[in-house]
């Protein structure tokens, strides 16, 4: 299947965590944005939410892959990072050079609590 560019209709931030020394010369971790970028969702099947329950991901959640443009940047991506999509933090799960042709896209697996 060929992924065209306006298959990439979802808005996503990746942030990258940073350390800054306080008043008091503390450390303190915050998140910075690192890139805005246009990507397609794809939520997980039940099946494969299994995985993540396998995994130790407990409670109710939701789960999807968020495909993007492999660049410089994307590929940096790691599951050290985290996602906003929709004004809601996700975990970075995975990272992958995706099926939709070499290094013209990166899927993202991504979760987050269903609250």
């Amino acid at each position: 299947m060929s992924l065209n560019s306006s298959q990439l209709d979802r808005r996503i931030t990746i942030q990258r965590a940073t350390t800054a020394v306080d008043g008091f010369n503390e450390a303190i971790e915050a998140w910075s944005d690192i890139a805005t970028i246009w990507a397609k969702r794809r939520d997980v099947s039940d099946s494969a939410k299994i995985e993540f329950l396998a995994a130790g991901q407990i409670g109710s959640f939701a789960a999807a892959r968020f495909t993007v443009r492999s660049s410089t940047l994307t590929r940096t991506i790691t599951p050290v990072d985290r996602m906003i999509h929709d004004g809601r933090v996700w975990a970075i799960n995975g990272v992958k050079e995706a099926d939709e042709g070499r290094r013209r896209f990166i899927e993202i697996t991504a979760s987050r609590d269903a609250d």
